[in-house]
């Protein structure tokens, strides 16, 4: 380990196979292969992550965290800092932040870093009250969009605590489709070889808007009759978004397949992507179909706007239109050369903008800056 390299330690709640756990693994692995030693610590379980960390040689704990507000995961903690002793410890998403913002003081040996990945209106007022309380016991806050800067910024989190620092889009999406991966994909789910499927990916959660998506289904197929949707994933709404699609008549064109283990062969089956949501932080889903050439139609929300503009990467439509989304569909389906011309363009900022290394050198960067500072008399 050469004399440049630094002890690092991440906590998150999950390793669950979610946006920023996959940012946090890629940032990881590529810092341990330059060298800097990192641990990883989840304080509520594992999950699809940490097997790809461990390969990677990294060392994983899982806390077992069980109530909500949990004084022995939180001594837990305390004790793996100690034992690891390190120059860093950065913290993901609203639990894992609050523990780590607890434990560290002026008298740390140790800078705090936290990450916020979302434009979070959905906090409670108890969960935005700590956060306005513990607003200075950090030394930066990484956020991944201008939005997610801007919405902790009227927090009262000062302005010189804040880094942007954009998602980096991975293996996931980097090449485009495949043939014979999209026909396996399609027979999985008897999708015709001929029809023209849109998509989404995620969490089927409100935040998304999924019901503007499938009324704009009922639209485009009415004029459209071989369009064909998926939404793929997992999340509360589910049940209520399969009483939509028979409601309006539209189950026969509608797929529902659950958690996608691998997001490529979803991206390689698909001929577009959309993606409807009221917020967001910075869409990995999105990048990702981005990076895989496709042509996409986003709400027209600050999050989306940072990474698609208008008729150059993408389509961009008012939030809540379903009949805007409708049209934009059926406009790609029918003009070919548009949804190409799209879609390489999108690829291409991808490629140019969002890269993984980017997003590796601007935190090794950040840490640094914080660690030249601490030593600084």
């Amino acid at each position: 380990m050469s004399s440049s390299s630094h002890r690092i330690l991440y906590v998150l709640p999950t390793l669950d196979q979610s946006g920023a756990e996959k940012q946090l693994t890629l940032l990881a692995t590529g810092l341990a292969a330059e060298g800097h030693e990192i641990h990883v610590v989840a304080l509520n379980r594992g999950g699809y992550f940490e097997e790809q960390l461990k390969v990677a040689g990294i060392s994983v704990t899982v806390l077992n965290k069980r109530l909500r507000v949990d004084p022995v995961t939180h001594g837990r903690l305390r004790q793996v800092i100690r034992r690891f002793r390190p120059d860093i410890v950065h913290s993901w998403l609203f639990s894992a932040n609050t523990h780590v913002r607890m434990l560290h003081s002026r008298r740390s040996t140790w800078k705090c870093v936290v990450a916020e990945r979302c434009v979070d209106s959905w906090k409670a007022s108890w969960q935005l009250f700590l956060d306005r309380r513990l607003k200075t016991s950090m030394d930066a806050m990484v956020v991944n969009s201008e939005s997610v800067a801007e919405f902790y910024r009227e927090l009262g989190v000062a302005d010189s605590l804040i880094r942007v620092i954009r998602n980096g889009v991975g293996k996931g999406g980097s090449t485009p489709a495949d043939d014979s991966a999209r026909t396996a994909w399609r027979d999985q789910l008897a999708i015709p070889k001929e029809a023209f499927v849109v998509g989404s990916i995620g969490r089927l959660a409100r935040q998304k808007r999924l019901e503007s998506l499938l009324w704009a289904m009922h639209l485009a197929n009415m004029a459209e009759p071989d369009v064909q949707g998926v939404f793929a994933g997992v999340g509360p709404e589910r049940e209520h978004l399969l009483e939509l699609a028979d409601k309006y008549d539209i189950a026969h064109c509608v797929k529902f397949p659950g958690h996608q283990e691998d997001s490529d062969e979803f991206l390689a089956g698909i001929d577009a992507f959309w993606l409807a949501s009221e917020f967001e932080g910075q869409s990995n889903s999105l990048m990702e179909a981005m990076a895989a050439g496709l042509p996409v139609i986003v709400s027209d929300i600050p999050a989306n706007r940072e990474l698609v503009t208008h008729n150059e990467t993408g389509i961009v439509v008012p939030l809540g239109d379903s009949a805007a989304f409708a049209t934009a569909l059926r406009q790609l389906k029918l003009d070919r050369e548009l949804a190409e011309r799209l879609g390489s363009a999108a690829r291409q900022k991808m490629l140019d903008e969002f890269s993984v290394q980017a997003m590796i050198d601007q935190h090794r960067s950040l840490y640094n800056e914080l660690l030249v500072d601490r030593r600084d008399p």
